[in-house]
């Protein structure tokens, strides 16, 4: 396994993560999404080592070993709330300034915390998810709707069923679906599904989509942030976002014309030959995207 797994606390969560390089080295936080962990870096990271980073991989809340320090904190995962995770775990790091990577749901949090908190960061690398999506306003072609399926089913008791019921099975059909030329081995797919034995797994997830389209409260702490956050106001943080160009989930036309958001810089990068789990299937260029992006901004 890529880099040791530790726990730190938060304000709201016992966060466990993945840490490998020297700690002096610069720091690259990178965020998984659903359904995923924090291995899905694990090929990425040993490439971002010997480039003399130091990385830390958080598991979500509702993944693995973290866990809600209140039982009465709400399981929501609007991407504000965890974009205020990712934060308090930079702060309680003690890290001023860092590189962001999200992927998935990380995506979507890393975006909040680029326009929130620009300063923070010193370069953001998202995948796959274009700036703007996810949301009730977002228009979408049929073949978007097709492919967000998942999405609507968990809008029903059904899909929470579903979910509840077996998890790793779920789950297993959507990395066989979102990408489709991708043959994961096993022991790669049982070392991630591990984590969705979290006991706040199917709430967490359940929250996520169903706030996502307007049929569920978002949690009253970040009210001021969603309202921000629903302006679609502009990223001044040198940006790179990579796709892979067969993705079965967010379909490549929905990171499509997003230039116009980013005023510190923007590059999309569509990478052949990989589905929905870039950062997985082709971790070369996924890290090369990286490093790119860390570069130009230090090069500007």
């Amino acid at each position: 396994m890529p880099g040791a797994l530790k726990p730190i606390t938060t304000p709201a969560l016992e966060i466990g993560y993945l840490e490998a390089g020297d700690e002096a080295a610069p720091p690259v936080i990178l965020v998984h999404g659903f359904p995923d962990d924090a291995r899905t870096w694990d090929r990425v990271v040993p490439i971002l080592v010997d480039a003399g980073l130091r990385t830390l991989c958080p598991y979500v809340r509702g993944y693995g070993p973290t866990r809600f320090l209140n039982p009465k904190t709400p399981r929501s995962a609007q991407y504000t709330a965890i974009a205020s995770d990712i934060t308090d775990f930079a702060d309680a790091l003690e890290l001023e300034r860092f590189t962001l990577v999200g992927h998935d749901w990380g995506a979507r949090a890393s975006y909040c915390i680029a326009a929130m908190r620009p300063r923070r960061l010193n370069a953001l690398i998202v995948s796959p998810a274009g700036y703007g999506t996810g949301r009730p306003a977002q228009r979408m072609s049929v073949d978007q709707v097709r492919a967000y399926w998942y999405q609507w089913f968990f809008c029903t008791g059904r899909g929470r069923d579903a979910l509840s019921e077996d998890a790793a099975g779920f789950c297993r059909e959507l990395w066989r679906t979102w990408s489709p030329g991708w043959r994961f081995s096993d022991a790669e797919y049982e070392a991630t599904a591990r984590s969705f034995g979290n006991p706040d797994f199917v709430d967490v997830v359940m929250h996520s989509y169903r706030y996502r389209w307007g049929y569920e409260k978002p949690d009253p702490r970040f009210e001021d942030a969603e309202s921000f956050m629903a302006g679609l106001p502009d990223i001044s943080v040198p940006t790179v976002l990579v796709q892979g160009a067969e993705d079965g989930a967010s379909r490549p036309e929905s990171s499509e014309g997003k230039e116009r958001h980013f005023t510190g810089g923007y590059r999309r990068i569509l990478v052949e030959g990989a589905g929905h789990f870039a950062q997985r299937e082709k971790p070369e260029a996924f890290a090369a995207a990286i490093l790119e992006a860390m570069t130009a901004k230090t090069d500007g």
